[in-house]
């Protein structure tokens, strides 16, 4: 009978505790952050503004919509990204603060958090940036950080200040050589639309002066002036592709033989052999071919079908 009255009164003492509610976690600073720029609430934005950019940029008569502070929400920015067929998520702990992926392209954009310091009232938020395609990470020309600062009033934080800061490792290996990668596929994109510009050039030429063919003369492709075309100048091809050099690329034409002529051999090759480009040669059947050594002869002799 003792240990039942013992048991009852310990019962009859845990029942307040049974009934408590466990309150929630205050918002961090990082959780703020994304309530207020991702919320589809307009309000919810203006609620993490500090109370004098409030007083300062909306007016009492004015709707948060109508007020200058809505323009700045990355909300409008997540919308955008989201309605592209992206698959967009947040993420109020860990490396990352947002993702947004194209299954279908395998494309990938992120923000990534850099450093995350919380001293008191005060938090600074330093946030990069990430482009990955197949998952590799795509050199980008400068490496942008976004630096938060937040602030507590009233027990809710403020997003204080907000400072873009531009980095240029110019001494990484790492970052020039993606910058280079960056270089030599503008240029090798180029090439290849020259390429194709004068295949296109060979075949009207051959076209229109039939008892010719194709000619192995670049300048012949090309001609200015308000004169019709003839075939010492058929005005096909622009000035700087007559020279034979464009984009760090050299041009040429070869294999007209024959009275009509009725082959022909573009190549482009990279001018400076070290780079890393690759050579890109096309003939007369119109087969776009690509050698990864940067010489025409590989790219003619045995280059791979360029898809």
């Amino acid at each position: 009978m003792r240990s039942l009255r013992i048991w009852a009164l310990a019962a009859l003492l845990n029942l307040p505790l049974q009934g408590q509610v466990t309150p929630p976690a205050p918002q961090t600073a990082r959780q703020a952050l994304l309530e207020m720029f991702f919320s589809k609430t307009p309000d919810t934005f203006v609620k993490h503004l500090p109370d004098a950019t409030r007083r300062a940029l909306i007016h009492k008569t004015d709707s948060p919509a109508a007020s200058l502070a809505l323009p700045f929400s990355i909300s409008m920015l997540t919308q955008q990204l989201g309605g592209r067929g992206g698959q967009l998520q947040t993420f109020d702990a860990g490396p990352t603060l947002l993702s947004v992926e194209d299954p279908k392209k395998q494309d990938k954009f992120e923000i990534k958090v850099e450093r995350d310091d919380l001293q008191g009232e005060e938090n600074e938020i330093e946030l990069s940036f990430r482009v990955s395609h197949n998952g590799e990470t795509q050199a980008l020309p400068v490496l942008p950080r976004l630096i938060l600062s937040m602030k507590q009033e009233n027990n809710i934080w403020k997003l204080n200040e907000a400072t873009l800061a531009v980095h240029v490792p110019l001494s990484d290996p790492v970052f020039l050589k993606g910058l280079q990668k960056m270089q030599n596929d503008s240029n090798e994109s180029s090439a290849v639309a020259s390429v194709r510009t004068l295949f296109t050039a060979e075949t009207a030429y051959a076209a229109a002066y039939p008892e010719r063919g194709y000619t192995c003369k670049l300048h012949e492709l090309g001609g200015v002036g308000k004169g019709q075309p003839t075939a010492q100048s058929a005005m096909l091809i622009d000035t700087a592709l007559t020279q034979g050099q464009r984009g760090n690329y050299q041009f040429a034409i070869a294999g007209c033989d024959g009275a009509p002529a009725n082959r022909f051999r573009v190549t482009a090759a990279p001018l400076d052999s070290d780079s890393g480009m690759r050579a890109f040669c096309m003939d007369e059947s119109g087969v776009l071919r690509v050698a990864a050594d940067g010489s025409p002869r590989t790219c003619l002799s045995s280059g791979q079908v360029l898809k």
